[in-house]
């Protein structure tokens, strides 16, 4: 059987790494899947329930000392609680 263009076929080889790149393919894809749903991206929420915290962890600093110091003068005028 002579060879032209019409006889010449890549063959169960070329269709062997065919299939097996496929595979790999595949593989390859699912785990890039589960690698990045592992990923936890802060939502814009979370963000700024982290900014409001930080705030209020700031204002507070001032607030006891003011708070204890009025705390005696109460027990001095006799105000109960």
């Amino acid at each position: 059987m002579p060879l032209n263009d019409d006889t010449v076929t890549p063959g169960f080889l070329g269709f062997g790494v065919f299939l097996a790149l496929v595979v790999a393919l595949v593989f390859l894809i699912r785990s890039m899947n589960k690698q990045i749903g592992k990923i936890q991206a802060p939502r814009e929420a979370d963000l700024k329930q982290q900014e409001w915290e930080a705030a209020q962890a700031a204002k507070p600093a001032a607030k006891p000392a003011a708070k204890a110091d009025a705390e005696p003068a109460e027990k001095e005028n006799g105000a109960t609680a």
